[in-house]
């Protein structure tokens, strides 16, 4: 991809909108949390093999192969550092749902939710760090922009960590309350988010439309990926069935809403990170609804 015009792109995106944007992701994070107990942390002990399996897939594995199809592809830098950021996320906020929906186990879905939250706080800023200043293309622009790890594990922690502990503490006080709480904001503040990501979108569709093409294949191709290194980790180490569908859709359902806030946080909305990073939000969604559709009417 010869077209670098994107690198010097930035999206549109006021400061009030962006902090409507933080909020709304710790609200949705609050809402992961309300259905999240100390026992979920508990069954960690019960099943280490498939989390580990599950953490490996996600923070070890999908760098390492988005690093390699990086290397294959040649995106323009920018997209190059949007995938980087993409696959140094956590798992995404509707994983839980889609792997009930696909007939996983989704026990095992939460307690990775839990614990791949908490190793985000320093994964996150770690990866994107390692694998982008690894690419030389990539590592120009973090030079250029001298992006601290240390603000942006402050802000992964703000935006994940706090909202987790919190609404884990208010489910072991009053069970009861956090379920009828859990209902309310998982579901409008989702909605919410999602709405911010498409206002975000059409605020710039100029932009959009100009790259659509090249984003679509590129997102397309990094997912399928995703979800084929979450299916191949959980075959390798002999999970189950539902386990297998579990980790893989942990793994190709990533958390693209911290990714578009560390971009209009740290990189001022630079254009090819933005909508990889946007793009990757909606259709993770609609890939992974169809896997679970698909696994839906397959008997475990």
């Amino acid at each position: 991809m010869t077209n670098t015009l994107i690198d010097t792109v930035q999206l549109n995106f006021d400061t009030d909108a962006q902090w409507v944007l933080n909020v709304v992701l710790a609200f949705v994070m609050f809402g992961i949390a309300l259905e999240i107990s100390v026992n979920d942390f508990k069954a960690v002990l019960r099943t280490p093999k498939a989390i580990l399996a599950g953490v490996c897939s996600q923070f070890l594995l999908l760098p390492i192969v988005t690093f390699l199809l990086v290397l294959i592809i040649h995106p323009t830098p920018s997209m190059a550092l949007g995938m980087f950021l993409v696959a140094a996320c956590p798992g995404g906020n509707v994983s839980n749902f889609i792997t009930h929906f696909a007939k996983g186990n989704t026990a095992l879905s939460v307690s990775l939710t839990a614990v791949a939250t908490l190793f985000s706080v320093v994964m996150t800023p770690l990866n994107l760090q390692l694998w982008g200043s690894s690419y030389a293309p990539t590592a120009d622009i973090l030079n250029t922009i001298s992006v601290s790890p240390y603000d942006m594990v402050k802000l992964v922690a703000l935006l994940l960590g706090l909202p987790l502990l919190l609404g884990m503490l208010i489910h072991n006080k009053f069970p009861n309350t956090a379920r009828q709480m859990a209902k309310f904001f998982k579901t409008a503040s989702l909605v919410f988010f999602i709405v911010l990501v498409f206002l975000a979108l059409y605020n710039n569709r100029d932009i959009f439309m100009q790259y659509v093409f090249c984003v679509f294949w590129l997102v397309l191709a990094h997912n399928i990926l995703a979800f084929t290194t979450g299916f191949s980790i959980a075959k390798l180490f002999g999970l189950s069935k539902k386990d297998t569908r579990s980790i893989t859709i942990e793994t190709g359902i990533q958390n693209s809403g911290l990714g578009l806030i560390l971009v209009l946080t740290f990189f001022d909305g630079l254009g090819g990170m933005a909508l990889i990073t946007a793009f990757w939000g909606i259709l993770h969604l609609v890939s992974g609804l169809l896997l679970a559709g698909f696994w839906s009417k397959k008997p475990v």
